[in-house]
């Protein structure tokens, strides 16, 4: 039976940490078995807002497919391929455009929060938000589409872009004949997952966030730096558990000592010290296998290329399939 169609992307700003894993990118290894999957790695949706640092997202490419592969990725149940080499996204994105308003992009809950976002960290004005940021629910749709994908992992937060898809593939199929696939969410029930500073998301902007290319000293550092219960000043004094980021990984790790560190934390038994210790010792066990996939690819970098070259090829056959259909529906297809 024919597997369908799901795709996801990544944008490339940086390595993939715990929160991406446990939210999200954890669920995408166990959906390849299933799924004919295809994952992007969003570099042109990147420079919307790095589009002054080229190079940046350059280096971000690879390091995060490194990252997407060490995780457990497999190039032969995945196709993993760059949103810039496939030039039809781009066409698709432009054919899109016509039909999605200003003023309906900008309702867009998703593009809210995020220019919202943008204006607390950076403190800039509505007038610094350029189009490609504002339409990049259009280039998502391009992306969605081009692949005719059926279903799209998203957590909550991300299901009105999935609508803005949703929208455009039906206007699309109203005006011009049934072409393109309306894709459907495919609801991640993970959680979010709080930052070492109890924010209730961690993110490489906020500087909250372990790496799953950190160090082993790196690690150690962040979450001595862990918060804690503020209330608990002497190693025996009372804590609550619910309140300590230290806790929170803990259970996130899914430790052996979990009702014991919570017990001895509540009565005065344990010391943060010694808790966070315990922590390090229990990262280190779980990032183990990543950092040894890592070590490998990151040796062989001419595999590494290999397989995104593969991908992008894989991809770009599918969306030239694509797009020759959607010309055909618009009437653009001169000369074949």
């Amino acid at each position: 039976m024919e597997k369908e169609t799901i795709l996801t992307g990544i944008r490339p700003t940086g390595h993939l940490h715990l929160g991406h894993y446990f939210g999200a990118s954890q669920n995408w290894v166990k959906l390849q078995d299933k799924f004919d999957t295809y994952i992007e790695v969003a570099d042109v949706q990147a420079l919307t807002d790095n589009f002054n640092n080229p190079e940046k997202v350059r280096k971000c490419v690879r390091e995060l497919v490194i990252d997407l592969l060490s995780i457990g990725i497999d190039p032969n149940k995945a196709t993993l391929f760059i949103q810039s080499t496939i030039p039809e996204i781009a066409e698709l994105t432009v054919y899109y455009s016509n039909l999605v308003t200003i003023a309906r992009l900008e309702r867009n809950p998703t593009v809210k929060t995020e220019i919202k976002q943008k204006k607390e960290l950076f403190g800039e004005s509505g007038e610094s938000i350029t189009y490609g940021f504002l339409g990049y629910p259009v280039s998502q749709a391009a992306d969605i589409t081009a692949f005719k994908g059926k279903l799209i992992p998203v957590g909550e937060d991300q299901l009105p872009l999935i609508e803005q898809c949703r929208e455009i593939v039906r206007k699309f199929n109203s005006i011009y004949g049934e072409t393109l696939i309306e894709p459907k969410p495919y609801l991640s029930k993970l959680p979010r997952i709080k930052g070492l500073d109890g924010n209730e998301k961690m993110g490489k902007s906020l500087g909250n966030a372990i790496f799953l290319a950190d160090s082993e000293e790196e690690i150690k550092k962040k979450i001595m730096s862990a918060i804690t219960d503020k209330n608990k000043i002497k190693i025996d004094d009372k804590a609550n558990p619910d309140v300590c980021m230290v806790y929170y990984y803990h259970k996130l790790l899914n430790s052996k000592n979990l009702n014991t560190i919570c017990e001895e934390c509540k009565e005065g038994k344990r010391g943060c010290v010694a808790c966070k210790k315990e922590l390090i010792k229990e990262m280190l066990e779980f990032l183990k296998p990543i950092t040894e996939k890592r070590k490998y690819y990151e040796e062989n970098p001419e595999l590494v290329d290999k397989i995104l070259k593969e991908g992008n090829a894989k991809a770009k056959k599918v969306a030239e399939k694509t797009i020759k259909e959607v010309k055909k529906s618009m009437k653009i297809n001169y000369f074949d």
